[in-house]
């Protein structure tokens, strides 16, 4: 399986990094790295990491301002491309079909291609106008998977609360995984 992971300046970049570390230890799993410039920064003052240590467990790297990387082109085939956190503003650009940058660029060719695209957006509260823009998206296929984690798992930490949603991704992306509590009929009575 090959994966397209960007990693965009929303705050939550924590959810990026567990998502490359967990796809990085299967061996079955190719993973393709764009972090945009704004998630390099947070990296660093939400996680005290540098991007370099991040990126060292993708397969490939491509820099957010290389139009010419193969996830530009529908002809680069990919199993599925994830955005996680995705900004507002990302979002925005792609579901108007701006592509300015890598990350867009290639989340636009996911959706022309009709590939699976999985964006996690980490914001509010949230304005009708982004409403509208993830109702876009959805009608043209794409997977929101907002950052709200569940807590009927029994979280003790907060890394217990990014492995709800690196695990929600993962099912997205059918790839099994007991990152989390999964909800069972048995225990509730």
């Amino acid at each position: 399986m090959k994966i397209l992971l960007a990693i965009t300046g929303a705050s939550g970049v924590v959810y990026g990094k567990r998502l490359l570390e967990v796809l990085s230890e299967r061996d079955e799993i190719q993973v393709e790295l764009i972090v945009s410039e704004a998630a390099k920064e947070l990296m660093q003052t939400e996680l005290n990491v540098s991007y370099e240590e991040v990126k060292k467990n993708a397969d490939s790297v491509y820099e957010p301002s290389n139009l010419k990387a193969p996830p530009s082109s529908g002809s680069s085939i990919y199993d599925a491309m994830v955005i996680a956190p995705c900004s507002m503003s990302s979002l925005s650009k792609i579901a108007n079909g701006v592509s300015d940058n890598l990350i867009t660029r290639a989340a636009n060719v996911s959706l022309k291609e009709n590939r699976k695209l999985i964006l996690t957006p980490r914001e509010t509260p949230l304005t009708a106008t982004w409403l509208k823009n993830m109702h876009l998206l959805s009608s043209e296929g794409a997977i929101l998977l907002p950052a709200m984690p569940g807590f009927y798992g029994y979280a003790d930490t907060m890394e217990d609360l990014v492995d709800f949603i690196v695990g929600k991704i993962l099912d997205s992306l059918e790839i099994e995984n007991s990152l989390y509590h999964r909800w069972d009929e048995a225990e509730r009575l």
